[in-house]
């Protein structure tokens, strides 16, 4: 049964007005002309497959049932459960030509494949693009003979669209995807849905959402990820919002995500613009494992002298293991990649990396929020130097290695077991710290996020997509309030298994002068977070001598002098005085 047809049944009983379709038990209260005294209960299964709806009371089989087909309007449901004279009725609001279960925008590749992933899971989907060629093209090669229509202007492309309308936009971030819901919004009706497929920064959807629900429209901020392949065949999908549209646009979703164990890699994650923070955080943890592998790689090419045949074979011995992932096959697989010239392309590419900016917005929240979340800003930092390749060509000329050691010495079988262990630790960090921000922005911003789903939801389709994350989908479905990852006992057992390489890792490779930022990050964050008493005692003494700023007293140490819990000044050289500055924190 499509989803469409699900969600817009409406079937007008005797005994109560069924006015939605819910992958759960829904109670509707009788009509005044009921003749029987229980509520009837309105239960659909989808999993079932058989397009069926069942319709009974509660003290009677949910199994008596009738096609969707066959529903007449007006049918009976009398106490005893029995089903009379019933058919399908299309939702009372759908115009006469709409036919498309959802609309989208946006014809670049992510827009083409997701819009093909829809036809082969059976939905009717309406093409369009602002450049309308392309709609023709799209049309007359890849979408021709499957479920895929076209429009050649707005008007056209929401009229074809069965009520509740369900658009989706795939264009880019920003001014573009507001141009297009003003553009929608005369066209529209109360309780439509919008949905944001983009990569939108989160605030900007926390906005759309209360915009849209002031115009009785409703607004779903998805994040989308796995790039073209993931959007043709399963992607990993976030979407958040208005949650009323989720029954509308749930079975769309997750028929249309990766799966993962047999659970969809798609579920609600929460109010506004969650889905869009957590595509954002997910965006994050991909700099940083992108980061981790290529300093791996650089500490083989460099520090061990491999080649990239030699990178490439140890990156497959470590895709059997831990770290087998996504990232991981797709490294191994361009070390193998060689030009026609024989020689491996990797290393004919220029060293300056690009970004779109999601890695940056999770640095810059994760600060606003107060959240060491350092091995993600590492990762950032690490692009912007890679981005100033002219100014490093003539710091190379400058600035000389100085060390005691200039090659390496010693096992290297054992030292690639323990960079193994180096990178799984890291990747550790990195996820312990994107979840502690998420943990943060829940508090921050009201939103209930659902640590095992998200969890799930990268753990197939997605870039950041691991074996790793099923370890961590366990860790939350085991105690879903986990205050840090690493209080797991499978992860706290792993960190201290791989500590041991993971420091001679990083003071070898410091020692040979080979950059490891967020390898060093990663290690320096777990020996602070790992410190019950850290330096910054020291850096509140000078904030109050500089800047008579405060301080507070540690409770073991309080007197009448220096009372518990309060903000204390201290005229530390006699000239200073008694006045202190506002408390505040930044």
């Amino acid at each position: 049964m499509s989803g469409a047809v699900k969600q817009e049944v409406r079937a007008y009983l005797r005994c109560a007005r069924v006015i939605g379709v819910r992958e759960r038990e829904e109670v509707w209260p009788h009509s005044s002309q009921c003749r029987c005294n229980a509520p009837v209960v309105f239960y659909y299964n989808s999993f079932a497959g058989d397009g069926v709806l069942y319709l009974s009371t509660p003290t009677e089989s949910p199994l008596l049932s009738a096609r969707l087909a066959n529903i007449n309007v007006g049918g009976v449901v009398n106490a005893a459960g029995s089903l009379l004279n019933l058919q399908s009725q299309r939702n009372a609001n759908s115009d006469d030509g709409g036919s498309a279960d959802l609309g989208l925008i946006g014809l670049a590749v992510m827009g083409q494949n997701l819009i093909l992933n829809m036809a082969d899971h059976g939905f009717t989907v309406c093409a369009f693009n602002r450049t309308v060629s392309k709609v023709d093209r799209f049309l007359a090669n890849e979408a021709k003979g499957k479920s895929i229509v076209g429009a050649h202007s707005t008007e056209e492309f929401v009229k074809k669209l069965k009520s509740p309308r369900r658009i989706m936009l795939l264009v880019q971030a920003g001014k573009a995807v507001d141009d297009w819901i003003e553009t929608l919004l005369p066209l529209l009706e109360a309780g439509d849905i919008i949905i944001d497929g983009g990569n939108s920064h989160f605030p900007d959807s926390n906005r759309r959402t209360k915009y849209l629900a002031s115009k009785g429209l409703r607004f779903v901020g998805a994040g989308v990820s796995g790039g073209e392949e993931g959007a043709r065949y399963g992607p990993s999908i976030m979407p958040g919002g208005d949650e009323s549209a989720w029954p509308f646009i749930k079975d769309i979703f997750q028929s249309i995500a990766a799966k993962s164990g047999g659970e969809a890699c798609c579920e609600w994650v929460g109010d506004e613009g969650a889905g869009h923070y957590v595509k954002m955080v997910h965006n994050g943890i991909e700099y940083g494992d992108m980061q981790l592998i290529c300093e791996a790689y650089d500490i083989m090419k460099r520090g061990l002298g491999m080649s990239s045949k030699e990178i490439g074979d140890t990156f497959t011995k470590w895709n059997n293991g831990v770290l087998d992932s996504f990232l991981i096959e797709i490294t191994k697989d361009i070390m193998y990649f060689n030009d026609e010239d024989g020689e491996p392309l990797v290393e004919k590419i220029l060293d300056k990396a690009g970004q779109k900016g999601t890695g940056k917005w999770t640095a810059v929240n994760a600060l606003d929020l107060g959240m060491p979340v350092t091995l993600i800003a590492e990762s950032v930092l690490a692009r912007c130097l890679s981005g100033i390749k002219e100014e490093r060509v003539k710091a190379s000329t400058k600035l000389e290695f100085v060390g005691r050691a200039t090659t390496f010495e010693g096992n290297k079988e054992q030292f690639l077991e323990d960079l193994e262990q180096a990178l799984y630790a890291s990747k550790i960090i990195s996820y312990a710290q994107g979840f502690m921000l998420m943990q943060e922005a829940a508090k921050e911003y009201g939103w209930k996020l659902n640590k095992p789903s998200i969890a799930l939801m990268w753990r197939g389709g997605c870039i950041i997509r691991s074996v790793f994350l099923k370890d961590i989908t366990a860790a939350y479905r085991n105690n879903p309030d986990l205050e840090n990852l690493l209080f797991d006992d499978f992860f706290n057992k792993a960190i201290h298994k791989a500590q041991p390489g993971w420091r001679d890792v990083v003071s070898k490779a410091s020692l040979l002068g080979l950059p490891i930022p967020s390898f060093s990050t990663a290690l320096s964050w777990f020996d602070g977070y790992r410190t019950k008493d850290l330096p910054a005692n020291l850096l509140q003494a000078q904030r109050d001598y500089f800047g008579a700023h405060t301080f507070r007293i540690k409770p073991e140490a309080a007197t009448a002098k220096y009372p518990e819990g309060q903000d204390i000044h201290v005229n530390w050289t006699g000239r200073g005085g008694n006045v202190s500055a506002s408390t505040y924190q930044a």
